[in-house]
């Protein structure tokens, strides 16, 4: 992917990022917001969704930064496991869900709680781990769908570890939202990107050559 394309994916990515979650951030809290937008108060909401869109920015660059780091760690485990790399893939997954439901229970749960509320936050992240897999698997093909899965699940989990440790339930939210959406907008549009810069290379090769001759 040339510069400029990977400039243009950075940026689209950080303003979904901060657009998402400027809407997130509303609807999360809508009972303390409600009377802002009762009173058409204006200058507050727009203050409130700068300063929302601010932190969508920073949740954009933590998801671009998770994708990144995997799309390393993919490499390196298809030079290390090879054909093994999918199955041991699943293995984590696995290990990281069960990990995820059970010490986030066992840390925060209240007496008597049920553990109900953290296995469906589990099953909810899987199961859009699993159609965003899906549609990467169809746009490749069928050996894309577990490392699809793994970014979607294990991934967005190790970047939504900051308000994990912090277990606030609005925060949970507001960052889950825009973490997934941007991790799915990267793993599904860089082949896209990629696309565009083979097309436009040889434009640029051009474009070069001329600059060269005059």
């Amino acid at each position: 992917m040339n510069s400029r394309n990977w400039v243009r994916f950075f940026i689209h990515t950080l303003l979904l990022g901060g657009v998402i979650t400027i809407f997130t951030g509303f609807a999360v809290q809508w009972e303390k917001y409600k009377p802002l937008f009762l009173d058409f108060d204006i200058l507050e909401i727009i203050s409130i969704a700068i300063w929302l869109l601010g932190v969508g920015f920073i949740f954009s660059v933590i998801s671009q930064m998770g994708y990144f780091a995997y799309l390393t760690i993919h490499r390196f485990g298809l030079g290390f496991f090879r054909s093994l790399w999918n199955p041991v893939q699943l293995v984590v997954i696995a290990f990281v869900l069960f990990d995820f439901i059970y010490f986030r229970y066992k840390e925060f749960a209240g007496e008597n709680e049920s553990i109900w509320p953290y296995l469906l936050v589990a099953l909810f992240l899987l199961l859009i781990g699993i159609v965003i897999a899906y549609l990467k698997a169809k746009q490749s093909d069928k050996h894309a769908f577990v490392p699809g899965l793994f970014f979607m699940v294990c991934v967005t989990i190790i970047e939504w570890v900051p308000v994990l440790r912090v277990n606030n339930h609005d925060w949970l939210y507001l960052m889950l939202y825009p973490l997934l959406i941007c991790n799915a907008y990267q793993l599904l549009m860089l082949p896209k990107y990629i696309e565009r810069s083979k097309v436009e290379r040889p434009v640029i090769r051009k474009e070069q050559q001329m600059t060269v001759h005059k």
